[in-house]
Formats: structure tokens, C-alpha cells, sequence
């Protein structure tokens, strides 16, 4: 063991030295820092793709982020095991003072963080979380009562509300750098020794700042480059959410501010009605007799349903990791609705493909496309893909990228269902659920 007490910080889906809050009360804390990361075996483990380009994606940034920790004469210890077993390790091999990390919203992360903190316990270390992810925690934006929001709306007005430069500040972290633990350079295990080759898909950058000043007026269309693709970014952290918050309070694009606005609406759902993880929020959703054909989904995973626009979006994700926002929700209804599919078929192929897969986002989505979630809008709401096509596509440029056959009708598929027909279909089939 080395003898001399320090502090660790486990850094999870905060992959960044700057304005990082759990970082900055580690650095704070009196005692030398040592960042760790665990490539998480509980997790890794249980991916279908062995070149997941989310992996890839976190093993280059811990990669930087280790080279820019050697400029502070520090490294990175990054571990491949379960948190049990590293963890066990960690307290033979180290003085451990006291552990810091951020709050992580997910059921797993709750259960392995409270497994964490037993085991840190029995030798009298605590275990300090931080908000870091989220302008608003969990229970910061609730109803006068203290009760949750469980629409969106006044959810957002609320958290609009209680808003001020107090929240969007950056924490000082590099004041404090040089209260790094420091170390030789530390070996990182390869992605091959964990059983992972590294994927050939293009991970997008960070230049969200060119397009936020047009977000409102062109987001909708898939054909142009009016979304920033931040969404991988956020997801592990290699962005602040103050700093995209303050970015947008700059440029005056409260649209775009709503977006992030939804996504802590929709932690603050799943935290709170951890349920929602894999069943209806509301209940009786959850009666719905779905008509789960094999082939049909496999023919929406393919994009060969006979309609353009569903086909270019699972095209588009199934070869980049990423589908445009106003495209997800016409597949994710074309699925639960026209085909009267299990959401959580679709919401599990997601999970897989998504670069910016981020759980509670995408639960909340697929919930709110079919109906069952905490929308207040009635199941009746049903996108035809023809004329979401006509409006939001209407030159065929999305379309023709990536369904380049549609051009030749004698190629390309027939519809495998007649929409008018689904939508009666589902509109019974949600009508017997409801009125059990």
C-alpha cells in the first residue's frame, strides 16, 4: 500500500479537468488526487457490437485526458474489472482519505454507486457525489407542493423561473491543478485487451457554437446541418452543461436551451419513476396487446419498409450512430403505431446504435412517440411518414442520400403496411387497452 492519504476522484460520465464540479471539491479537499476510471466489465460485457463506437469514443478521450493530466506530472489510473473488484483493489492498494464523483441518474449507476459507498463505509471513507451533469438536480425544479413534475411544460417554466448566472458558473478547477496526485506514467489497458477493435464510424466534434444562432428555424429539416450533434458529448461529459447553457443564453436561442431543458425533465422522470426504465409511465399503456412481428422489425432495423423517410433515418443511423431529432420520432411512431411494435423493441435498437444514446433521453422519447409516457397529448397522435416527408423533405435530399434506389420504384420496396389500414389497427388496439 501507499502510505501517503489521498484523495480519489472517479471520473464516469464527466470526462473533462475543466469546470468539472466533483474534480473541483476533490481538489479542494486537502489531500493529493488520484483520478481513476473503471472500464466498467458490468457493462462492457453485455454490448452486442465488439467495435461499439461509444467505447472507442471513451477510450480516446481517457486517452487525452491521461496525456493532459502528465502536464500536471499525474496520470490517469484506469482500470478494466467490475467496481467491486476494483474498488477491492483500490483499498489494498491506496491510503484512500475520502472519494469524490459526480451524481449519475441511471437505475444501474444508482445501484452500483450505493454498493460503492457500503464498501467505502466499512473503512469510515466517505463517498462524495456532486451535481454536474444537470443545470437542475433531481429535486431542485418541483411542483409548490415538492412533489415531481410529470408534465413538461410547467416543468420548464418552473426551471426558466428559478435561472440565474449563480448556476451557469464555471467552477475554477485549474486554479487547483497542481494538487494532483503525482505519479509515474500509469499503463492503460488496450481496447483489445478488453475485447474491443476500434470502430471505423466518424465521432463528431465539438462545434456546436456555429449553429445555435439558426437552431430554431432549421432543426426540423434532416437534409441540412441545422442540429449541433452535441448529444455524444453530454452524454460523457466532455462538454459542461454550463458552459452549452451559457452559450445559449448568448445567442439568445431559447429552443435550443428547451432541448437541454428536456433532457433534465426527462432524468428527473426516470429518477423519480424509475419504472419507466422498461414499462409505461402511465400503466395502462402497459395492456396494449402488441402485434410484435419478427420480420417487420427486422425489416424497420434494415430501413426496407417501403417508406422513404422511415428508411433513410434507420439507414442514416445503422451507418453513422446517429438519426436527426425530427427523423427519431417518425420512426420511433412508424414503429409503435403502424406497425404496432413493443416500443421497447425500438428503444433497445437504439440503445445499441445511438453514439448519443443516453437513457432516460431515449426512454422519454420512445414513451412519448407511443403515447404511454408522461406527454400529455392523446395516443391518437399518429405522424404519417408521407406527409412528414412532404414537409420536412420535401426535395427528396435526405430521402435520396440515403435511399438512393426510391428513384427506381421498380427497386425499391412496397410498403410492408398501408398506413390508413395501421392507423385504425392501432387506434383500436390502443382504445381496448385503455378502456379495460
Amino acid at each position: 500500500m501507499d502510505k501517503q492519504p489521498v484523495s480519489i476522484f472517479w471520473f464516469r460520465r464527466d470526462l473533462r479537468l475543466d469546470d468539472n464540479a466533483g474534480l473541483y471539491h476533490a481538489l479542494k479537499s486537502g489531500k493529493p488526487v488520484l483520478p481513476i476510471f473503471i472500464f466498467d466489465k458490468d457493462i462492457l460485457d453485455k454490448l452486442e457490437d465488439k467495435d461499439d463506437a461509444r467505447v472507442t469514443f471513451i477510450y480516446e478521450t481517457i486517452t487525452a485526458l491521461d496525456k493532459e493530466l502528465h502536464q500536471h506530472g499525474s496520470g490517469l489510473l484506469v482500470i478494466y474489472d467490475t467496481p467491486a473488484h476494483a474498488w477491492s483493489k483500490l483499498l489494498n492498494d491506496y491510503n484512500i482519505a475520502a472519494v469524490y464523483t459526480n451524481h449519475d441518474y441511471e437505475p444501474y449507476a444508482n445501484e452500483r454507486d450505493d454498493s460503492v459507498a457500503m464498501m467505502l463505509k466499512k473503512h469510515d471513507i466517505t463517498f462524495n457525489t456532486y451535481k454536474d451533469q444537470v443545470i437542475f438536480d433531481r429535486e431542485e425544479v418541483t411542483k409548490d407542493d415538492g412533489k415531481p413534475y410529470t408534465v413538461y411544460t410547467p416543468y420548464m417554466r418552473k426551471w426558466h423561473q428559478k435561472l440565474t448566472p449563480f448556476y451557469l458558473k464555471a467552477y475554477p478547477n485549474k486554479k487547483h491543478f497542481n494538487n494532483f496526485y503525482q505519479t509515474k506514467t500509469l499503463p492503460l489497458p488496450t481496447l483489445k485487451a478488453m475485447g474491443f477493435g476500434k470502430s471505423d464510424l466518424e465521432l463528431p466534434q465539438i462545434n456546436y457554437k456555429e449553429l445555435i444562432a439558426d437552431y430554431a428555424e432549421k432543426r426540423d429539416f434532416p437534409a441540412i446541418k441545422g442540429t449541433t450533434h452535441i448529444g455524444l458529448h453530454l452524454r460523457f461529459g466532455t462538454v459542461s452543461i454550463r458552459e452549452l447553457a451559457r452559450t445559449a443564453g448568448t445567442f439568445n436561442e431559447k429552443t435550443w436551451l428547451n432541448e437541454l431543458v428536456w433532457r433534465e425533465f426527462y432524468m428527473m422522470i426516470l429518477y423519480h419513476f424509475p419504472h419507466t426504465g422498461d414499462h409505461a409511465f402511465r400503466p395502462e399503456y402497459d395492456r396494449i396487446k402488441w402485434n410484435n412481428d419478427e420480420k417487420k422489425f427486422e425489416a424497420w432495423c434494415k430501413g426496407e419498409t417501403g417508406y422513404p423517410l422511415v428508411d433513410a433515418g434507420m439507414r442514416e443511423l445503422n451507418a453513422t450512430g446517429y438519426m436527426h431529432n425530427r427523423v427519431r420520432m417518425v420512426v420511433a411512431s412508424f414503429l409503435s403505431k403502424d406497425l404496432l411494435i413493443d416500443w421497447r423493441w425500438g428503444e433497445r435498437y437504439f440503445a445499441r446504435k445511438l453514439l448519443d444514446y443516453e437513457m432516460a433521453s431515449n426512454v422519454g422519447g420512445w414513451q412519448w412517440s407511443a403515447g404511454s409516457g408522461t406527454d400529455a397529448a392523446p395516443y391518437f397522435r399518429i405522424f404519417n411518414p408521407e406527409s412528414q416527408m412532404k414537409k420536412f423533405d420535401p426535395k427528396l435530399e435526405y430521402v435520396k442520400k440515403w435511399v438512393p434506389e426510391y428513384a427506381d420504384f421498380s427497386k425499391y420496396p412496397k410498403p410492408i403496411v398501408d398506413h390508413a389500414f395501421a392507423r385504425e389497427r392501432c387506434l383500436k388496439a390502443f382504445k381496448e387497452a385503455l378502456s379495460k
